[in-house]
């Protein structure tokens, strides 16, 4: 074993027995949180407009502080970006992490403490490479080489000169400890570049004769960055430029299109690590790969709140805690943080597969699905069909976005698929009807539509030219970082400019 290993997993220890604590006082710990929260925030704006100081009981908090969105809640933070001290959390808040969750030109700007900085995003990735060191400890060469982070950019704010608003990976860049500098590359200077093409060029010239053993970021960026370095070495796979590479880590979209491409990519193998991190804190990590999921992380000064999706059109909708959720539901996810987030609406749905420990997995987002003829389309569930029409035709698909075709008098609703492939299906016949047909057994709701096509009629495959979803994203702006090309809509926001853009 790795001096370094072994030391890290004496250091490790004790944080490893407080994880696997989890299982047996979740709810407790928890309440912990919520309470070490409170305390803190009690004598902020919020705290005094919400009557933290005589709050004694979740019944309490929840009587007290509504379940909110972004949109009814970003006056307080636009009074910190102006500026202002102690709104939602004691102390002056100068990081704003900028995320839109889509290609949406107005972004949300979620602030980010000191606290939930050291606590919860760093923690994260401490706990993450606890758990792999562990799983590892006599074959990891992880601290031999460098982590080449994927990240994205930060500004100066237009609103205030004392604020700084970026990607969240930009400010943890930004905050990075020296002495774990060491360990990580490119340098700042590259890794926070606005222009992405930029970047691009100066990442590959950086990176490609280091002994780079992990990759961290979202897969989809990471795979152009990969194919690019690549064509510019002339080499065919990732081991041949880094032959000590061992570990992705990833997050920020479904990673089941992408596993069979890395795994061509890295013909030694590769280890795969998710993670569950936001611009609104670290929530999940793959503690065991074995197992479905990812174990929600519980002391990061994070509460959570579950929302039944069912509950979703309600003013004031019920949530549940933790010692309340049910596997195989789907629930809206709610926070309230060390980085000054009350009872906000994330925007991701989850669904448990464990609840001992309580693992989850990502199934969708309350605004990305398609139910304009009753049939409940999550991503979890297109993911799902896509894969086993990916595995009927041996395609490989790169992006893709579906929405509904509305019913016309003479016309019937369906659903519409724009897919990109990288390897297009031998049979693109098949893949749609294997599509449809994927999606019905995963998901019931569609079968019933779907009966003799009497309510929904079967989709429509339309594949996209080459680079369509670049060119799209590039003409939002939006190139690299965390951005994610959404999945699924309810209307055709989406796909319509997509479908002028790709000449049909």
């Amino acid at each position: 074993m790795p001096v370094l290993n072994r030391l890290i997993n004496i250091y490790s220890r004790k944080r490893l027995e407080q994880i696997a604590d989890f299982a047996n006082h979740g709810d407790t710990i928890q309440q912990k949180q919520l309470c070490a929260n409170i305390q803190q925030a009690k004598d902020t704006v919020f705290g005094i407009d919400h009557s933290f100081a005589s709050i004694n009981t979740y019944g309490d908090f929840a009587s007290r502080v509504p379940v909110v969105d972004y949109e009814t809640f970003s006056p307080y933070i636009e009074r910190m970006i102006k500026g202002e001290d102690n709104v939602v959390w004691p102390g002056h808040t100068k990081w704003f992490a900028k995320s839109s969750g889509t290609t949406n030109a107005k972004s949300k700007y979620i602030p980010v403490t000191e606290d939930i900085l050291d606590k919860c995003h760093f923690q994260g990735g401490r706990d993450v490479t606890f758990v792999y060191t562990k799983q590892h400890e006599s074959t990891s060469r992880l601290f031999g080489g460098k982590s080449l982070i994927l990240g994205g950019s930060k500004k100066i704010s237009s609103i205030n000169s004392g604020s700084v608003e970026g990607d969240l990976s930009a400010i943890m860049i930004s905050n990075t400890p020296l002495w774990l500098s060491l360990f990580k590359t490119p340098s700042p200077d590259i890794a926070l570049l606005d222009k992405w093409e930029e970047k691009l060029e100066k990442i590959t010239n950086y990176t490609m004769h280091q002994n780079v053993t992990s990759i961290v970021g979202v897969p989809s960026w990471f795979l152009i960055l990969i194919k690019h370095i690549l064509q510019v070495a002339g080499k065919e796979n990732l081991h041949e430029i880094w032959p000590n590479l061992e570990l992705f880590i990833h997050g920020g979209i479904n990673f089941t299109p992408y596993r069979e491409q890395y795994k061509a990519l890295a013909p030694k193998g590769i280890n795969f690590l998710e993670t569950y991190n936001a611009s609104e804190g670290f929530f999940a990590l793959q503690d065991d790969p074995s197992q479905n999921g990812m174990l929600l992380m519980l002391d990061y000064g994070v509460f959570y709140e579950f929302v039944p999706l069912s509950e979703l059109g309600n003013p004031f909708p019920k949530a549940c805690t933790l010692s309340d959720v049910e596997m195989g539901v789907d629930y809206a996810m709610v926070i309230s943080t060390n980085g000054g987030l009350w009872r906000y609406m994330l925007g991701d749905t989850i669904r448990f597969v464990s609840l001992n420990p309580h693992r989850i997995i990502i199934s969708g987002r309350t605004k990305h699905y398609i139910n304009a003829f009753g049939e409940e389309l999550m991503i979890d569930n297109a993911e799902k069909a896509l894969q086993k029409a990916v595995e009927a035709t041996g395609a490989i698909i790169r992006d893709y976005t579906a929405a509904p075709v509305f019913m016309e008098t003479k016309k019937q609703g369906c659903h519409q698929w724009l897919i990109e492939f990288e390897k297009a299906p031998d049979d693109i016949e098949l893949f749609r009807v294997t599509l449809d047909k994927a999606l019905q057994s995963v998901n019931s709701d569609y079968e019933a539509k779907r009966y003799k096509d009497i309510t929904l009629g079967g989709p429509i495959l339309t594949v996209a030219r080459d680079g369509l979803f670049y060119d799209w994203m590039s003409s939002k702006g939006k190139l690299g970082g965390q951005n994610k090309v959404p999945r699924l809509s309810n209307n055709r926001e989406y796909i319509d400019p997509l479908l002028k853009m790709n000449g049909k």
